[in-house]
């Protein structure tokens, strides 16, 4: 077997395999040389979620045609000055790439058209065609440069029937831009979407101002700062409070010397110092901004440049997690969570006999005294619309405590920290975790309602708005039919918002906009990747998770034995929908191991 040489072209579309992974890889790679022109003012226009059209137009410095051509041939750049050739000293570029080096790429599999102008000089453009030049001659246009990909892939149908739809690559796009925006507040940002602006941010922005412009709104008022410097490390950002938090880890943006990148190590560091705070199954939104000595960190290690090695990943590390908990613990009392107003509204009243005031009772454990509990009326007063309330009749004013022996998970006794029940069984001490356990019980409700069709609906009185980024509405939209089937109707309300007419009746109301919000996530994190019935069971576990009650409420000993007597006649109460047990018990034995007493 011979040894030959490949061609030209042949070698740049292999290039091109590892640097044009999708429209938003090229996006990303000309918004970056944007970016390193100097350019105050960055816009973007889109075609087809870049597949058909993509068009980056800066005001930076411009190239003359002569360095236009240069940047076109493979291993050319500005970024590496000549005084800095010598060895080694690639560590020392501080820029986001290497211009010229993603061009010929790019132009091997693309229709590619580059205009610029230097200030003071003539404009020129230059045309390739999936590696050929097409023509080249003057051009009209203000100081910068703006290029132009068309047909991306078009004559590589191997690499283009692997693209996701439209939709999902524009969504890709807009997020590469985003990353990109944020971490330079400096400069303005525009994106159009066939012809329509979808995105807007002005130069000069504060970075905490411009990180709420690009994620959510409310962040600014639900978030803390974060400003930490050790051993030559600054860590910088936005973090939001524990209980403002998203369904999965698509909101945590990171950035290491102004570069986007998505890197386990400080992905880890990010959980690690929310560890305590947030259920395993909440990821919460964070932009974080690391600048170290460019010698301490490599950034050549992924194609994309979207992963880093650091000398020292400890210290990175650490600066993470204790920059966060620092700012996390001056937010002290902070909280967005909004009261529960769904859980156990819906509970009809177990039927049993009215408990004696003596033993209707909570021992609050922080107060360290009884204190009485609700009356076990006052489920019905809270939805006197869905269940009448009691009617009066002849019976004893008070009836014998119900006996053990009757339940396998006994009677309830008490409530502990306002999140475990603890129960009597004939056998031993039952604890419940009841936010967890009415979550499964409410999962449950739903498979059976959609197994005998569709589940209730109950319109809200007023239509309830929920602002979402565009990706995220164009994801629920798609399955409006879908989520009618839960109860949960939905409709477009403009580009960026979803307007909720009716959720599942079960849930009774709630937090409308972190159920809608949340199930948007799920959809981004699974839509591709499961089939239709496992999409459907994310969604119920969504909706579940919102509809249960939550840890912290104090509850009435009839809610607690109405939760328990329901827990025994469920299948797979035993484990929640995230798969954490929702009960455990200490047998007799048990106990009297722990006190010595065997």
């Amino acid at each position: 077997m011979s040894i030959r040489r490949l061609p030209e072209h042949l070698v740049n579309r292999i290039a091109a395999g590892e640097v044009v992974e999708r429209p938003a890889s090229a996006l990303k790679e000309l918004v970056e040389n944007a970016i390193d022109s100097g350019a105050t003012r960055i816009v973007v226009r889109l075609g087809g979620g870049g597949v058909d059209l993509i068009e980056v137009t800066d005001d930076g410095c411009g190239m003359s045609p002569a360095e236009m051509a240069l940047a076109l041939e493979r291993h050319a750049t500005s970024k590496l000055p000549e005084a800095l050739w010598d060895r080694g000293a690639i560590d020392a570029v501080t820029t986001l790439g290497f211009r010229g080096e993603a061009l010929p790429s790019i132009a091997s599999v693309s229709r590619f058209t580059v205009e610029s102008r230097p200030r003071g000089a003539d404009g020129w453009s230059r045309t390739v065609d999936n590696g050929a030049l097409a023509g080249e001659g003057p051009a009209a246009l203000p100081p910068g440069t703006r290029v132009r990909v068309e047909g991306l892939f078009e004559k590589v149908p191997a690499r283009r029937k692997f693209l996701r739809s439209a939709r999902a690559e524009y969504a890709a796009c807009l997020d590469a831009v985003k990353r990109l925006a944020m971490s330079r507040p400096e400069i303005g940002f525009s994106v159009e979407h066939d012809g329509r602006r979808v995105l807007q941010v002005q130069e000069g922005m504060t970075r905490p101002e411009r990180v709420a412009a690009l994620t959510d709104r409310a962040l600014a008022e639900n978030s803390v700062a974060v400003d930490l410097e050790r051993e030559g490390h600054v860590l910088g950002g936005v973090a939001g409070i524990p209980t403002f938090n998203r369904g999965v880890a698509d909101h945590q943006y990171l950035f290491v010397n102004g570069r986007p990148v998505k890197d386990r190590l400080l992905t880890g560091a990010v959980r690690g110092a929310y560890a305590e705070m947030l259920a395993r199954d909440r990821h919460p939104v964070v932009a974080l901004f690391l600048d170290v000595p460019p010698d301490q960190v490599d950034v050549n290690v992924h194609p994309a440049k979207t992963e880093v090695r650091f000398r020292d990943p400890q210290l990175a590390r650490g600066l993470i997690v204790s920059g966060l908990r620092r700012a996390l613990d001056e937010a002290g009392h902070r909280s967005v969570q909004r009261a529960d107003t769904g859980g156990m509204e819906m509970w009809q009243r177990e039927p049993l006999a009215p408990v004696p005031a003596a033993q209707d009772a909570l021992w609050n454990v922080e107060r360290g005294a009884a204190v009485s509990a609700p009356r076990p009326d006052a489920v019905y007063e809270r939805r006197a619309s869905f269940i009448a309330p009691p009617q009066a009749r002849a019976e004893p004013a008070a009836a014998p405590v119900p006996g053990v022996t009757s339940f396998p998970l006994g009677v309830a006794r008490g409530q502990v920290a306002k999140t475990y029940i603890v129960a009597e069984a004939e056998d031993g001490l039952v604890i419940v975790d009841q936010h967890a356990a009415h979550e499964r019980l409410v999962l449950e409700r739903m498979r059976r309602a959609m197994a005998g069709g569709t589940v209730a609906s109950q319109a809200l009185l007023l239509p309830e708005v929920v602002e979402l980024d565009e990706p995220a509405c164009d994801r629920l939209e798609a399955r409006i039919a879908e989520l009618g089937e839960f109860g949960l109707e939905l409709e477009r309300f403009g580009p960026r918002a979803m307007l909720v007419r009716a959720v599942p009746a079960m849930l009774g109301g709630g937090d409308v906009a972190g159920l809608v919000t949340d199930i948007a996530d799920e959809l981004a994190a699974f839509d591709e990747a499961l089939s239709l019935k496992e999409r459907l069971d994310h969604v119920a576990a969504t909706m579940a998770c919102h509809g249960s009650v939550r840890a912290g409420r104090v509850l009435s000993v009839a809610e607690m034995n109405a939760l328990l007597r329901e827990m025994e006649v469920t299948p797979h109460s035993g484990q929640c929908n995230h798969g954490r047990p929702t009960w455990v018990k200490l047998a007799h034995g048990d106990i009297e191991k722990l006190f010595g007493r065997k």
